[in-house]
Order: structure tokens, then C-alpha cells, then sequence
């Protein structure tokens, strides 16, 4: 994804009361397995960090390598 926006299917998962981390993995259609092999971390520990409302910066940087994004769309 080449801009900042963020798709109105992610926000609408995030109104619902999804993460945002979960939404946007739900929304890549990609499961907690993929994208912990994507980070080179197991799937419990991607499903952690699934749960933290506000991951680390550097977190957040190697997650959205891992979904193909900018990091600062992973904030809301």
C-alpha cells in the first residue's frame, strides 16, 4: 500500500472493537500463523502482540513490513 489511508473496512473493524493490528490482519486476510512466520516470531507471541492497544514504535515498524504497510497506519 503506497499511501497512509486506511481502507474503511479496517476502521469499521476497529469501531467494532477489533484492535488495530487484528483489523488490519483480518482485513489482509492473513492468519496469526503467516504473518508471525512473515515476522520470524511463533504465532503466541504475534498473538500477544495482536493485543497491545498501542505497540511500540518498533513493534508497530515490523508488523506493517510484515502486512505490506506504513507503520503510522497502524495508529488510531
Amino acid at each position: 500500500m503506497e499511501n497512509n489511508l486506511i481502507p474503511h473496512e479496517v476502521v469499521i473493524r476497529i469501531f467494532d472493537g477489533a484492535l488495530p493490528v487484528q483489523a488490519w490482519r483480518e482485513y489482509l486476510n492473513l492468519t496469526q500463523d503467516e504473518v508471525a512466520e512473515r515476522m520470524g516470531v511463533s504465532q503466541s507471541a504475534f498473538a500477544e502482540l495482536e493485543r497491545v492497544s498501542k505497540p511500540r514504535k518498533q513493534t508497530r515498524v515490523k508488523i506493517a513490513a510484515a502486512f505490506g504497510i506504513n507503520a503510522d497506519q497502524l495508529e488510531l
